[in-house]
């Protein structure tokens, strides 16, 4: 995917979970940040920070917040919407028979439903941005609703659906994702209880840009979602 008009700034402070403060040139302004995750490691004062152009006349910002460069790693993007755009492109890459998005099952709506060569798959989708001595880990704050998922996802294993957790690497260089144990104990022990089960974790390795985020797979997480 790809960000239209998108500018440098510097990171200033960021009042909530919702707005920044940046510097472009002489001036500040607020932005929209696109994640309400903590990003502590990353929003730090004086990093340069990616900004895209917002749309809609009624925002109250006129940019979102998308990416952080994070020393010795690089762009980081941050926007959580972005995940499952990529996730899409990338599974359409995999000729799928029927893909659909938000898909519903128990109490729960998953990010993907696909069909392909008879299986029955769902899918739901995370975007990993927090790094760790070269290594990825998920969640960076606690998340009630990824547990939640998870069982879901055990549940329908169990009636014969094909269940994986997509993990889109919003960093450069990354290739493997684990349980913040720390962060969340409740999400680890869920993903411990699942991938048992048999639902399938797969990082999805990608190249990210100051405007642009693309799967970088090269065949490993395509075979482990279609068990090939």
């Amino acid at each position: 995917m790809r960000y239209p008009n998108t500018v440098i700034a510097e990171f200033l402070s960021r009042p909530n979970r919702f707005i920044a403060r940046v510097r472009m040139g002489d001036t500040q302004h607020t932005v929209h940040v696109k994640n309400t995750g903590r990003c502590r490691e990353l929003l730090v004062p004086g990093r340069q920070v990616v900004l895209a152009r917002g749309g809609g006349e009624k925002r109250k910002t006129e940019y979102d917040l998308i990416a952080v460069d994070k020393p010795g790693l690089g762009w980081v993007n941050i926007d959580s919407q972005a995940p499952n755009t990529v996730a899409r492109e990338w599974l359409g890459t995999l000729a799928p028979d029927l893909l659909r998005p938000e898909y519903t099952f128990g109490d729960s709506r998953l990010d993907f439903y696909m069909e392909k060569g008879g299986e029955r798959y769902l899918i739901e989708v995370k975007g990993c941005t927090l790094e760790i001595d070269g290594q990825g880990y998920f969640p960076d704050a606690p998340t009630v609703r990824g547990a939640k998922h998870l069982r879901e996802l055990n549940r329908a294993f169990g009636q014969g659906y094909t269940c994986a957790v997509l993990f889109v690497i919003q960093m450069n260089g990354i290739t493997a994702v684990h349980p913040n144990r720390t962060t969340d104990p409740a999400f680890a022990a869920a993903w411990a209880e699942a991938e048992a089960a048999g639902v399938r974790i797969i990082p999805l390795p990608c190249t990210v840009t100051e405007d642009t985020l693309t799967a970088a797979d090269n065949g490993t997480a395509a075979r482990a979602l279609l068990g090939e």
